[in-house]
């Protein structure tokens, strides 16, 4: 194994986030000189997990190992409890059942999907070939799905949300940003390259409603700088309550520019303090608010520190007295 090709990707993966199990696997496959490899690896989300599948893939004239790619897959199934696996059972030749088990809600559906005969998908703890505890999640007789729980139909049938991302030696959205971009949330580098070479800053987005390119990826929607969004101008338009401590303001700002929900506090329409998350928008250059347990959306014009139609108000005087200055009245 090439001892600076490892201490390079090391160094890769942890710009981009990617923890120590995670580094210490990458090692592990090295060591094995395969052609090529994967890792996998579970990331939280709001709803449901994220799946992450890091692509190793050696150079064709020595033992170089390079990353060019990670691919991260949102389901929103309910998150498994400690030990507990998906497990996909099916006969055996020996008239024992066979269980393949999955930590991916997605890998398990599509495995249990390519099944021919009689299968099930479940649920449990299991050691061995014993399950003493499990829940069915979905049948199949002679090929064909005849039940899937009711409270897991919308995870079963629902495809997951994936994306393809690429990186260039540890440059590229560090995994967290790129789960808060599957997850709807906008994110900010400021080492963004153009065509030409030159390096810029933008917030990034996904366009759910425009369909994938040919690579399976969805479209990047980007505000620059000439955008004119600056989140922490869009903080100071509402009643939150920031911290002294300047260090954790910026983490604040942090937070939002990684596409995080942070927690914050906020005076009510009643006068009264509340715990929200806030998210932030450039493409509409404000802030959303949500409920910290369910994450249900909040009016944001109740945390406005002027009202909406005063605010709109006096960005119309404003105009108003800057024609009558061209106009020399």
């Amino acid at each position: 194994m090439n001892r600076n090709n490892l201490e390079n990707l090391k160094g890769e993966l942890k710009a981009l986030g990617f923890d120590e199990k995670i580094i210490k696997d990458m090692e592990a496959g090295m060591e094995k000189n395969l052609p090529n490899f994967q890792l996998k690896a579970q990331l939280p989300a709001d709803r449901g997990q994220i799946d992450a599948t890091l692509n190793f893939r050696q150079s064709g004239q020595s033992d170089y190992y390079y990353f060019n790619r990670y691919d991260l897959a949102w389901s929103k199934a309910k998150p498994l409890e400690n030990d507990q696996k998906y497990i996909v059972i099916s006969p055996g030749d020996d008239n024992k059942n066979r269980m393949k088990k999955f930590d991916s809600p997605v890998e398990a559906i599509d495995f249990f999907k390519s099944q021919k005969g009689k299968s099930e998908l479940a649920i449990g703890k299991a050691t061995g070939n014993d399950l003493p505890f499990k829940t069915t999640l979905a049948t199949m007789k002679e090929g064909k799905v005849d039940y899937v729980a009711k409270d897991f139909q919308k995870e079963y049938y629902s495809p997951a949300i994936s994306n393809h991302f690429y990186v260039e030696k540890g440059a590229g959205f560090p995994v967290n940003q790129a789960a808060n971009l599957l997850q709807g949330r906008s994110v900010y580098r400021e080492d963004l390259v153009n065509r030409a070479g030159e390096q810029y800053k933008a917030w990034s987005t996904f366009l759910f409603d425009k369909p994938k390119d040919k690579y399976g990826n969805y479209e990047v929607k980007q505000f620059s700088e000439g955008w004119g969004y600056d989140v922490k101008k869009a903080i100071e338009e509402y009643k939150i309550k920031l911290d002294a401590d300047p260090k954790k303001q910026e983490q604040l700002v942090a937070d939002l520019k990684n596409g995080n929900r942070p927690v914050v506090t906020v005076e009510g329409k009643d006068g009264k303090d509340v715990k929200l998350r806030i998210e932030a928008v450039p493409r509409y250059g404000n802030l959303n608010f949500y409920q910290v347990n369910n994450g249900a959306p909040e009016k944001r014009e109740d945390f406005l520190k002027v009202p909406k139609q005063e605010k709109a108000q006096s960005k119309s005087n404003a105009k108003e007295q800057a024609q009558g200055q061209e106009m020399g009245i």
